[in-house]
């Protein structure tokens, strides 16, 4: 009787542990995503600063001033909730940022001026918080995945309620999955 009721007793604390690891990984690919609306909106309300910085320098350049105001609009709109428009926000505004160093680069005035080199250092700093996000999602909701698809994760997780978390919205098809010979050529760096 007493062995009956301790393997009782231990089934019901590895259910109830089992149950509070699910729901924590869960809890925990929330806020990630939450992490990555939160990084996305500090980039954008970076930008205008760089914007304004920058305007003064590059006159003649308008037109990425009007992509950068653009992508800050879709950050603005994105729902911290869906990955997509967050994708789609970083995406935009990870072009407007290649549009804008380029000029930076070829551009010595720009270039020299220590209020764009910190706002890109800024802006470089958000970007590298935003891909350690979205890192952080991507773990956390293979770690879940695997838990609920491998035993005992199969047999008891759908009984709990829980399924499989997207994570990221991602191609499966494209350039980005394969290797070129540029790309494991060691690159050559000149400061002349």
């Amino acid at each position: 009787m007493y062995i009956v009721l301790g393997i009782i007793v231990l089934i019901a604390i590895f259910l109830i542990s089992f149950f509070n690891t699910l729901q924590t990984l869960k809890v925990q690919i929330g806020a990630s995503i939450q992490e990555i609306g939160n990084q996305l909106k500090r980039q954008s309300q970076l930008i205008p600063n760089l914007i304004e910085s920058v305007k003064g320098y590059m006159k003649h350049e308008k037109g990425i001033f009007d992509e950068l105001t653009s992508a800050r609009k879709l950050i603005d709109v994105a729902n911290s909730s869906d990955p997509k428009s967050i994708d789609k926000a970083q995406a935009s505004i990870g072009q407007a940022l290649k549009s804008l160093n380029v000029i930076v680069e070829s551009n010595p005035e720009i270039k020299a001026s220590t209020i764009v080199s910190d706002m890109m250092q800024e802006l470089r700093d958000t970007a590298d918080k935003i891909m350690y996000a979205r890192r952080t999602l991507i773990d956390l909701s293979a770690d879940f995945n695997i838990k609920i698809s491998t035993v005992p994760g199969l047999w008891f997780a759908p009984m709990m309620g829980f399924t499989a978390q997207k994570g990221l919205d991602t191609p499966v098809s494209g350039e980005f999955l394969s290797v070129s010979q540029s790309d494991i050529t060691t690159p050559k760096v000149s400061l002349n």
